[in-house]
């Protein structure tokens, strides 16, 4: 069922593929929004547009590479010339692929992961900015990660968390810088949740020790206060919430999403 949640929005969602991504646009449209949708993978997108909005009135998509400061440009160009605008940016596109922690740092990768995680989302944002301020007022959204203020027993990402440990500093500065003109930027952490990333852990972690993946998934959320993973469509729609109007008055907050793992 549609709700009008984000009715006569544009929003810009980077980093759209199977998982949070597809939710996140997927989100959009259905609560009554435009969708631009942005990754490395042109066929990604269009599996993407087409099935959340198989009419195409309600989705644009255009390869976008967010270490590319002219392909950010394009991306916010097309909003504007295919909705008019843009009213809010969720920022998805990460590199979450690359594990391990200080002493087998390889420091080259660490730089490629802060110039995606967080560089990337800063230049992507940037070039959302003239079309914000012309809406008088918008939403940033990053989506972080729980790692960033807690690192995970289970599997070690020390650049990861660190480089969306530094966007969610950036996004103190960001959101005094821009209040004046309405613009607010706020952070989404996510903590585990299911889809097909997580999925894929706990299907390798199962084979790999020789147990049901149910007795993997109880190892990760028995420190949960509820009894369950939650999901890319919840992460989702947090993210969408902290676009719309309806959190007119929150910015420089992060908002965890992650069933009570961690509380603060």
């Amino acid at each position: 069922m549609q709700s009008s949640l984000l009715e006569g929005k544009t929003v810009v969602v980077s980093g759209v593929g199977a998982g949070l991504g597809h939710q996140a646009a997927a989100a959009v449209v259905r609560d009554g929004g435009n969708a631009v949708l942005g990754a490395r993978t042109a066929a990604n997108l269009a599996k993407t547009a087409a099935e959340i909005d198989p009419e195409g009135a309600r989705t644009a998509h255009l390869a976008t590479d967010i270490t590319d400061e002219r392909q950010c440009e394009a991306l916010a160009a097309l909003a504007r010339e295919r909705f008019g605008g843009i009213d809010a940016v969720v920022h998805v596109a990460a590199w979450d692929s690359y594990f391990g922690g200080l002493e087998d740092a390889d420091f080259a990768t660490w730089q490629q992961v802060i110039d995606v995680n967080l560089l990337g989302t800063l230049r992507m944002t940037r070039a959302c900015l003239p079309a914000l301020r012309e809406r008088r007022g918008g939403s940033v959204v990053f989506i972080g990660t729980q790692s960033a203020i807690a690192s995970p027993s289970q599997v070690r990402q020390a650049a990861y968390g660190a480089s969306k440990g530094a966007l969610t500093s950036a996004m103190y500065s960001l959101a005094h810088e821009l209040g004046p003109d309405r613009i607010r930027v706020n952070t989404v952490l996510p903590g585990w949740m299911w889809g097909p990333p997580v999925e894929a852990y706990v299907q390798f972690t199962a084979h790999t020790e020789g147990v049901p993946e149910a007795a993997v998934r109880d190892r990760l959320t028995e420190r949960m206060a509820l009894p369950d993973l939650a999901t890319d469509g919840d992460v989702a729609d947090a993210a969408v919430f902290l676009a719309s109007d309806r959190a007119r008055s929150i910015t420089g907050q992060s908002l965890l999403v992650n069933a009570g793992e961690i509380m603060r």
